[in-house]
C-alpha cells in the first residue's frame, strides 16, 4: 500500500513539473500578461474602436489570470444593450504578450415599420411618433417598444380615441440580414365623445356662455365641432373660463374641482365646480411717477372710469398694448421711452371696489443705434431699408416699428407671418438695436391658362391661350450682368410684366409694363411705362368682303409719389395715356350718345389720369385690418371748347369722336375689420361715371362701364376701352342690356354703382399657398345717364366663394352667387338654382 501511494505521488509531481515547463498557470498563482493587440469580430453596425474603448481594454495594459479585467470588459459591453452574445478569447500569445479577440453577436436592427388598423391620413403623423423613439438601423429595445406603444396610443387619444390599443409585433425582415421590421397593430375602438359639460356654482353666468369659452372641448351636440377630450386642451379651456370671469369683474373666480366619468355607452360627462366670488368694480385710480404726461391725459387714454366693472384683460391692454393703439405704453414708447414701465398696484379693496395706484417708471428716451437685416437672400438691402421708418440715430418709436413691419409685408417679397423684429437694448448707453429677421417667399407669377371666347359676335367661340409672366422683384440695372441671372436679375424691387393672349386669327392681345417704385433711389417716386396691342376679328381673311375687326394700340407713362400730408399713407399718381381705336364692320358693344351702334372708324384717346389713394392694410394677400381708398379721374382736353375741333350737324360718329373728349371719375373703397380671431369683415363701395364737356357732342362711345359676369370671361375686353365691373350672381347680359332680335345684348353704362360686404376666413395663411373662404352679399347696377342714377336701385346677390393665392400663378378662385333680381325669372315658376351663376377667377381679382 505504501508503495502504491508513493507511485501515485511521484506521477503527480512529474506531471505538474512538466506542465510548468510547458508554460501553463500554476494553480493558485496569478499570472500577469500584457495586451499585445485587440481585434473585434462580428460587428457590422458598431465601430470597432468604439467597442474597444467601451470595453476598457487597451493595448499595453496589464491583465491578470485569474483577474477581473475581462469580466469588467464584458459587463461594460453588455450595458450597451447592443449584443445578444459577447465573448473575449485569447487569439494567441507571443512571449508575455497576449492577443485578444472580442467576438460579438449583434442584436437585430430596425429596418422598417407598417401600420394596421389606422387610416392613411394619420400615417404621416404616426411616422413622426415612431421616428421620435427609434431610427433606422437602431436597436429595438423593450423600452423603445413600450415608448412606441404609448406614443401611438397618446396620439390617438388626442384624436378622441381614449380606448385605443396598440400592439407592437416584431418579425424578421428577410430583405436584409440581421434586421427586423415592426408592425403596429392598432385598435382605435369607438371615439369617446363628450356627452355633456355642466357647471355647479355658476350663479351669474349661464352654462352656455361658459361652454363658448371652451375652444377645444366641445359637447357632441355642438354642430360642426369635433367632440373629444384632450387633457392638455381641457386645462387650457379651464383657464379660458377663468379669464372670462376676470373680464366681467369676478377677479377671485376659481374652478375648485372638475369631475369626469364614463357613462354606460362610453361617452363622457364633465362637471366643473366654480366658486365665482363677488363681482368687483374699479373705484379710484391714482398715478404716481409720471412727469412727461399729466394724470388727466393718462386717464383719458386709459379710458377706465370709477364704477366700471373690473376687467383685468382690459386693464392690461390699456396699459401695455392695444390693437387700436390706445394704450399708455404706446403713448410713451412713441416718444422714445423704451424703458417705460407701469405697474398697476391694488392699494385698497373696500367691499366690491378696488383702488389702484399706477406706479410709472418713465426712464430715459432711447435712441436707435444699429438697424440690421437678416434673411434677405434675394432682395437687395437698400430695397428693404428705404421702406423702414426706424433709422439709426433717430428716437425710438413703437409706431415706427409697427409701420415698418407693415411696409415690409406689403412689399410682397417676405412671409408676413415670419417677419421677426428684435429690439435688444443697452440701458447703460440708452440705445436700442433693431433687428429685422426676414424670410423670402416667391413673388414672381406665371400665367398659363386656356379659356373659351374669342372673336366678334356671331363668329363663334374658340379656345384662348394665355401666357404671361410677372417679375415683382426685378432688377433692370443688372440685366447685362451674367452673374445676376438666377434665373433672372432680381432684388431691386422693380416690376416687369409681359403677357400674350391669342386664339389665332380671331383674337390677339399683347401687353407689357415696367415699374420703378423709387425713381432715382432717394425718394418714393414711382415711374411706370406700359404698352399694349389688341385685335379682335370675325376670323375672315382680310381680302374677304366679310372681314370685320377691331384693333387698339396704346401706351402709358406714369409718375407718382408718396405724400407727407395729411399723412404718409397717401400716394398721388399722374399718368399720360394714349389709345388708338380702329373699327371695321365691328358689331360690338360701342354705342354713340343717341344709342347708335359704332362699328367703323378710327378714334384717338389722349387723356391725363390722376389718382390719389390711401392704403393702410397690413397684408396684401389676406388683409386683417386697415383700408384701401382711391379717387381717380381721366381727363381729355376739351377740344371742342378750345376750338381745336370743329363739328357740323351732319357729321358722322367717326368725325365727331376722332379725338375723344370726356371726363371720367372712379371712387373705390375697401375696409377690413377683424371680427373674432381671423374672421374678417370686408366692406366695399365702388362708383364711377363718365361725362362730357359739350352737350352737343354727348358721351363718348368708349371709356364706359360694362357691368355683369365675373370679369374673367370677358377679360380680353379690358383692352377695348371699357372698364369691366364684375357682378357675382349675374351674367354679362343681366344688368344693363338692350333687347334685340337675337336676345339680350350688354350695353356699357355711363354710371355704375357697386357695394357689398364679405366675411372671410383663412384656411391657410402659408405664403406659398394662401387660401381663404368667403361669403358675400352685394349689389350693383349701371345706368346710361347720370340723371337716371339711383344708388339704392341695385341688382342684389349673395353667395359663397374660395380664393387660392399661389405665388407663381396669382389668384385662383370661384364664386357661386344667387342673383335675386335676374330678368325674366319668376320666383313662383323658377327654381332657386335658376338664379345662380358660377364664376371663375384666374390671375387677378376682378373689380
Amino acid at each position: 500500500m505504501k508503495k502504491l501511494i508513493f507511485f501515485v505521488g511521484f506521477i503527480l509531481f512529474a506531471t505538474l513539473t512538466f506542465a510548468q515547463k510547458e508554460g501553463e498557470v500554476e494553480p493558485n498563482k496569478i499570472v500577469e500578461k500584457e495586451i499585445g493587440g485587440i481585434k473585434v469580430s462580428g460587428s457590422k453596425f458598431s465601430d470597432d474602436n468604439a467597442i474597444i474603448s467601451v470595453s476598457g481594454l487597451r493595448v499595453g495594459n496589464k491583465i491578470h489570470f485569474p483577474g477581473t479585467e475581462i469580466s469588467k470588459a464584458i459587463k461594460s459591453l453588455w450595458n450597451l444593450k447592443l449584443f445578444s452574445d459577447i465573448q473575449i478569447v485569447q487569439e494567441k500569445t507571443i512571449g508575455n504578450a497576449i492577443f485578444l479577440d472580442i467576438q460579438l453577436k449583434e442584436k437585430p436592427r430596425y429596418s422598417k415599420h407598417s401600420f394596421k388598423g389606422v387610416k392613411k391620413s394619420y400615417h404621416d403623423d404616426l411616422n413622426g411618433v415612431v421616428n421620435r423613439y427609434i431610427t433606422k438601423g437602431g436597436i429595438v429595445s423593450d423600452n423603445a417598444k413600450v415608448n412606441l406603444k404609448n406614443g401611438i396610443e397618446d396620439f390617438l387619444k388626442e384624436k378622441g380615441y381614449l380606448d385605443a390599443e396598440c400592439t407592437v409585433i416584431e418579425s424578421v425582415d428577410k430583405e436584409a440580414n440581421n434586421t427586423i421590421k415592426l408592425e403596429f397593430d392598432v385598435k382605435r375602438n369607438d371615439r369617446v365623445k363628450v356627452q355633456n359639460i355642466s357647471f355647479v356654482g355658476n350663479n351669474n353666468v349661464k352654462a352656455s356662455k361658459l361652454r363658448k369659452q371652451m375652444e377645444h372641448t366641445k359637447r357632441k351636440l355642438k354642430l360642426f365641432a369635433t367632440s373629444k377630450l384632450v387633457q392638455k386642451d381641457f386645462e387650457e379651456d379651464k383657464k379660458s373660463i377663468i379669464k372670462y370671469y376676470n373680464k366681467i369683474g369676478f377677479r377671485d373666480a376659481v374652478i375648485t374641482k372638475d369631475t369626469i366619468w364614463r357613462e354606460n355607452d362610453g361617452d363622457l360627462q364633465i362637471v366643473m365646480n366654480i366658486n365665482e366670488g363677488k363681482r368687483y368694480f374699479f373705484r379710484n385710480i391714482a398715478w404716481k411717477g409720471n412727469s412727461i404726461y399729466e394724470s388727466k391725459m393718462l386717464e383719458n387714454v386709459l379710458g377706465i372710469k370709477k364704477g366700471d366693472v373690473y376687467n383685468k384683460e382690459l386693464l392690461e391692454n390699456r396699459l401695455k398694448f392695444s390693437q387700436d393703439g390706445r394704450d399708455i405704453s404706446s403713448l410713451y414708447m412713441d416718444e422714445g421711452y423704451l424703458f417705460f414701465n407701469c405697474d398697476p398696484t391694488e392699494v385698497a379693496i373696500d367691499g366690491d371696489s378696488i383702488d389702484f395706484e399706477m406706479r410709472i417708471y418713465e426712464g430715459p428716451q432711447a435712441t436707435i443705434d444699429k438697424v440690421t437685416i437678416k434673411g434677405n437672400d434675394r432682395t437687395h438691402e437698400h430695397v428693404i431699408r428705404r421702406e423702414l421708418r426706424t433709422l439709426p440715430g433717430a428716437k425710438f418709436s413703437r409706431s415706427d416699428v409697427i409701420r415698418s413691419n407693415r411696409e415690409l409685408a406689403n412689399l410682397g417679397y417676405f412671409n408676413p407671418e415670419k417677419i421677426g423684429i428684435n429690439t435688444p437694448v443697452n440701458p447703460q448707453r440708452g440705445t436700442v438695436d433693431i433687428e429685422y429677421d426676414l424670410e423670402e417667399k416667391p413673388s414672381d407669377q406665371l400665367e398659363l391658362s386656356a379659356g373659351w371666347g374669342g372673336g366678334l359676335a356671331g363668329s363663334g367661340g374658340n379656345i384662348i391661350g394665355t401666357l404671361g409672366v410677372t417679375f415683382n422683384n426685378f432688377s433692370m440695372r443688372n440685366i447685362f450682368k451674367k452673374d445676376s441671372w438666377s434665373p433672372l436679375p432680381q432684388g431691386d424691387g422693380q416690376r416687369l410684366s409681359l403677357r400674350a393672349q391669342t386664339n389665332g386669327q380671331y383674337y390677339q392681345s399683347y401687353n407689357f409694363s415696367f415699374t420703378e417704385p423709387w425713381l432715382g433711389g432717394k425718394k418714393p417716386n414711382n415711374f411706370s411705362v406700359s404698352g399694349f396691342y389688341t385685335k379682335i376679328t370675325n376670323g375672315n381673311i382680310f381680302i374677304s368682303d366679310n372681314v370685320g375687326y377691331m384693333s387698339i394700340a396704346g401706351g402709358s407713362v406714369g409718375l407718382g409719389t408718396r405724400l407727407k400730408k395729411p399723412d404718409d399713407n397717401f400716394i398721388f399718381n399722374a399718368a399720360l395715356n394714349y389709345q388708338n381705336f380702329k373699327l371695321y364692320k365691328y358689331p360690338g358693344i360701342f354705342y354713340g350718345p343717341n344709342g347708335e351702334l359704332v362699328s367703323d372708324g378710327t378714334f384717338n384717346n389722349l387723356n391725363l389720369e390722376l389718382t390719389i389713394a390711401r392704403n393702410t392694410i397690413n397684408d396684401p394677400l389676406f388683409p386683417k385690418n386697415g383700408s384701401r381708398i382711391s379717387l381717380s379721374s381721366k381727363l381729355t382736353p376739351p377740344y371742342s371748347k378750345l376750338g381745336l375741333t370743329k363739328h357740323v350737324a351732319d357729321e358722322t360718329i367717326e368725325q365727331k369722336f376722332k379725338w375723344l373728349e370726356f371726363h371720367k371719375w372712379r371712387f373705390n373703397a375697401d375696409w377690413y375689420t377683424p371680427i373674432v380671431g381671423n374672421l374678417i369683415l370686408k366692406t366695399y363701395a365702388k362708383i364711377g361715371m363718365v361725362g362730357h364737356y359739350n352737350s352737343s357732342i354727348g358721351n363718348t362711345p368708349f371709356e364706359k362701364f360694362q357691368v355683369g359676369g365675373s370679369g374673367f370671361n370677358n377679360r380680353q375686353l379690358a383692352f377695348t376701352g371699357n372698364d369691366i365691373i364684375s357682378s357675382r350672381g349675374y351674367s354679362e347680359n343681366d344688368i344693363y342690356y338692350r333687347e334685340t332680335t337675337s336676345g339680350r345684348t350688354q350695353i356699357p353704362g355711363s354710371v355704375f354703382n357697386k357695394m357689398g360686404v364679405e366675411l372671410r376666413y383663412p384656411i391657410s395663411l402659408n405664403p406659398s399657398s394662401t387660401i381663404y373662404a368667403l361669403a358675400f352679399v352685394e349689389g350693383v347696377n349701371a345706368w346710361g345717364r347720370f340723371k337716371d342714377f339711383n344708388p339704392f336701385d341695385l341688382r342684389r346677390s349673395a353667395g359663397m366663394g374660395l380664393r387660392v393665392f399661389l405665388p407663381m400663378f396669382g389668384t385662383l378662385g370661384f364664386d357661386y352667387g344667387i342673383g335675386f333680381d335676374k330678368p325674366n325669372l319668376n320666383p313662383k315658376t323658377n327654381k332657386i338654382w335658376d338664379y345662380g351663376t358660377f364664376n371663375i377667377i384666374l390671375g387677378v381679382e376682378p373689380d
